[in-house]
Parts: C-alpha cells; structure tokens; sequence
C-alpha cells in the first residue's frame, strides 16, 4: 500500500503530449463479430442492406467499438496492438493497477469501410486516498479518432488507477 504519491514536474510534463498516430481498420466482419459477441441482434450491425435502409453508409460500428488497431510485428504493442512507445509514459513505481473506466463522445458515424488515425494523449494527473488501497495515482488518458475524410469522430477518455 503506498502511502505517499507524488506528481512531479517529470510526470506533469507528459500531460498533454500526443502519441504518435497509429492506424484503426473498421470491417464488416470485425463490425459483426463485435456486435454478436456483446449479445446486440439489430441488424443493422449485420446486414448492409439493413444499415442503409436505416441512413448508415455500411454497417455502424457498435456502441464503445471504435474499430480494430493494425498489429504489425515489431512494431506494434503485444498486448494492445498500437505502436510500440508512441508516447511518453510515466514512471511512478506503483505495482499494481485498476481500470478506472471509460467514456466515449461520438461527433459523427463510424461505420465499415472506414480507416481512422488514432492519436492519445495523458490528458490529467491527480492522486486520491483509497480505504483500502491508500493513496492512488489516477491517470486519465484521452484518445482521438479521426476519419479518412480527416473528420473527428470519436474521442475516448479513460482512466487508469494505479496504487
């Protein structure tokens, strides 16, 4: 349990630095798999036709899929598929983390077919007092992902707790 965390002017200095880009593909099979995999039978997420008729250009992307990072070998994360430090990370010795959440902000459709250029970025820094982990770092990250028609489509926040 850590008892003392503090943000340093190393750590603040990463605040705000975006990653180096990294591509997304949307396909009609991830589109699918995705939307059969959560349990979701509109078929909007499985019939182009279907999508069209409702407005869509192919198939929407499910709510919180935001498309498939491309792996490439020794490039790539291994766990996570995007680019192999891409960005400035921060070090703070705490051994264990937590997943703090997500929120997505839609500003336009997604659907297959589409490319999207991903970039993130370490958007705040705080430390808070757990009952029963002690003091935790709370990192929140913000990722922006923007279409082949270089629109802003979606912009993802998250946070990590680490403690």
């Amino acid at each position: 349990m850590a008892e003392e965390i503090e943000i340093t002017e190393e750590m603040r200095a990463v605040i705000g630095v975006e990653s180096t880009p990294w591509t997304y593909e949307v396909t009609t099979t991830s589109v699918r798999a995705f939307a059969r995999g959560v349990g979701y039978t509109d078929l909007v997420y499985f019939d182009v036709e279907a999508a069209q008729a409702a407005g869509y250009r192919s198939l929407p992307c499910p709510p919180t899929y935001l498309g498939t990072p491309v792996f490439i070998p020794g490039q790539s994360n291994d766990t996570f598929s995007g680019p192999k430090d891409s960005g400035p990370g921060i070090k703070h010795g705490l051994p264990n983390l937590l997943d703090g959440g997500t929120e997505t902000e839609y500003f336009g459709d997604i659907c297959a077919g589409d490319t999207l250029s991903v970039t993130s970025q370490i958007s705040d820094l705080s430390v808070r007092e757990g009952r029963s982990t002690g003091k935790m770092l709370i990192m929140t990250n913000e990722s922006t992902y923007t279409n082949q028609n270089g629109e802003v489509v979606a912009k993802q926040r998250g946070q990590a707790i680490f403690y």
